[in-house]
């Protein structure tokens, strides 16, 4: 083996490392948020962190100083760690399903402690709750679902006009001289260069003599104010590789400029469309800083995600339970656009 074939085997085993590197920086964290969100309140402040949430607990039932005494099997101690010592069933019953997830009712309790009449403890497996965070935090967050909905709907309003206005916008670029075109193309980006706290500021006093305060529309009409910019210039570039002797030899036919747009230009810009929907979806999805600012009584999905990690609700599975769930609609999304943004990187076999 020479010197050159080791110095490329050595190169691209290099790459391979940072790469690996790169992606396991990326893909560990998103895990144990998501392992977090399974993890019931009792296993999510044990150090070290579970790496699996437990599907199943061995819980055993026993006679204690009080009462009936409970306790849960311990893997890592290879024994079983009392927890509570009570008469009350459904106190036991509550703190089983807050800090183990499992749900038993306080007659399916009692019935069970009745074997101790016969044997001194009573030992059984129990399926634990996998979804249980999830259902916690949209019984015990507020405003969660109306937040939802209100999110998606902020989502969608905004994209509708981010590629009404940079759609017509970059298609104007692409399409026609004038003088201080160039200019005009660059200036539209030093709107961008400004922080949204900065924009959202003003924006409270302008919202509100529009009576668009604390209201979808007048979010959305802030979130697309940078989407337009960055729509712009991408749907630039993609009219301008979409050749205009398309548009002319449709209109030689006799078709208006209108229907030469809708049924010519149009899908073959599709996959520009769908990258700047994506980029709008995105960046209205997940802004919480404006929405802070520009919301009261009608917050975002991401300003109740961002209120349950530091109000009285702040479990960290709970919150990671949210965070999954605020990711949720924009895989959703992705998946449904993903024909386009292929397309857009030369795949069209999809």
């Amino acid at each position: 083996m020479n010197l050159k074939s080791m110095k490329k085997k050595a190169n691209l085993a290099t790459l391979y490392i940072i790469s690996v590197a790169i992606i396991s920086s990326i893909l560990i964290p998103v895990y144990f948020i998501f392992s977090i969100s399974f993890l019931s309140t009792r296993e999510a402040y044990q150090y070290p962190l579970p790496i699996f949430p437990e599907l199943r607990s061995e819980i055993k039932l026993e006679n204690g100083d009080r009462g009936v005494l409970l306790s849960i099997y311990d893997k890592r101690n290879d024994e079983y760690e009392t927890l509570l010592d009570t008469t009350d069933f459904k106190k036991m019953s509550t703190y089983m399903r807050v800090n183990l997830s499992l749900n038993y009712t306080p007659e399916e309790l009692e019935e069970k402690s009745k074997l101790l009449l016969t044997q001194s403890q009573v030992v059984f497996k129990a399926r634990k709750d996998v979804l249980h965070n999830y259902k916690t935090f949209f019984q015990v967050t507020r405003d969660a679902v109306p937040a939802l909905i209100r999110s998606i709907q902020i989502a969608l309003i905004t994209i509708l006009i981010s590629l009404s206005i940079g759609g017509t916008a970059g298609y104007t670029l692409a399409r026609y001289r004038f003088r201080g075109k160039h200019t005009l193309k660059f200036s539209i980006l030093f709107v961008r260069m400004f922080p949204g706290v900065a924009i959202a500021m003003p924006m409270v006093i302008i919202l509100a003599n529009m009576g668009l305060y604390d209201q979808p529309l007048g979010l959305s009409l802030v979130y697309a104010i940078g989407s337009i910019a960055l729509t712009t210039w991408i749907t630039t570039s993609i009219f301008l590789g979409i050749p205009v002797e398309l548009e002319e030899a449709a209109q030689v036919f006799g078709a208006t400029k209108l229907r030469t747009f809708i049924n010519i230009t149009l899908p073959l810009a599709l996959p520009g469309l769908a990258a700047s929907s994506m980029y709008a979806f995105l960046g209205a999805w997940n802004e919480t800083i404006s929405a802070l600012i520009l919301t009261q009584f009608k917050p975002t999905f991401a300003v109740v995600v961002y209120q349950a990690l530091y109000g009285s609700t702040g479990q960290v599975n709970l919150t990671a339970a949210g965070g999954i769930a605020m990711a949720i609609p924009t895989l959703i999304f992705t998946f449904i656009i993903r024909k386009y943004i292929n397309q857009m990187w030369g795949d069209v076999s999809v």
